[in-house]
């Protein structure tokens, strides 16, 4: 009796074997490739998130100043992270006055104002804010713009200076 020995099979287990192993290593680069980007997006979302923040930061700054006094372009150096160091720059544009109206009835807020502010010579002022933030100078090199209004009470003498 002769025997027949497995020798057209051993090829076919290796060969099944190095398919498998091929599939498993693209299965895993596809996954990390997904993973990069995906920590990549989230990244870039928290840089912009800062860039927002910086800018409201700076708009903040200037709506505490006196900004109608003699309304200016001006920049401003945010440290976002109280590390000492500026970590974006905010260029903020001329506030511009959009609208001006006589205020005729008090404000609760208005009840502390010099006698020279009475009713008859307030102005309410609504004022637009644009701060922006470039791409190039800061952490995550993202670039936002952010405008804001603001409503300001103003005498007759300073609205006419600074308010068409």
């Amino acid at each position: 009796m002769s025997r027949r020995g497995p020798g057209p099979e051993r090829g076919a287990a290796l060969v099944v074997g190095l398919i498998m192993l091929v599939l498993i290593t693209l299965m895993l680069i596809t996954a990390l490739n997904l993973g990069v980007t995906n920590f990549r997006a989230v990244g870039n979302m928290q840089f912009r998130d800062e860039a927002t923040a910086a800018a409201n930061q700076a708009i903040e700054q200037v709506i505490s100043s006196p900004f109608t006094n003699a309304p200016a372009a001006e920049t401003v150096n945010i440290d976002i992270n109280d590390d000492g160091s500026t970590d974006y720059v905010v260029g903020i544009a001329v506030p511009q006055c959009i609208m001006a109206s006589q205020a005729f009835s008090a404000d609760p807020s208005s009840v502390s104002l010099p006698p020279s502010m009475s009713l008859s010579s307030t102005w309410n002022t609504v004022w637009d804010i644009d701060a922006t933030v470039n791409g190039s100078g800061n952490v995550g090199g993202a670039a936002v713009r952010v405008r804001s209004g603001v409503r300001v009470l103003l005498s007759a003498v300073d609205k006419a200076a600074v308010c068409p």
